[in-house]
């Protein structure tokens, strides 16, 4: 099984969303951290 973004954006939100449970402080750096990752990959810097 090879890992592409498709497969690794469920794992990140369930990981995610239980962090958001547990410190809901963290919401502001998970979703900046996850816009991040997703805009480096959307724009092929990492594939």
């Amino acid at each position: 099984m090879s890992l592409s973004v498709a497969n690794i954006q469920p794992v990140v939100a369930l990981i995610a969303g239980i962090l958001i449970l547990i410190m809901p402080r963290l919401l502001n750096y998970i979703v900046a951290i996850y816009l991040i990752f997703v805009g480096i990959v959307g724009l092929g810097i990492i594939k």
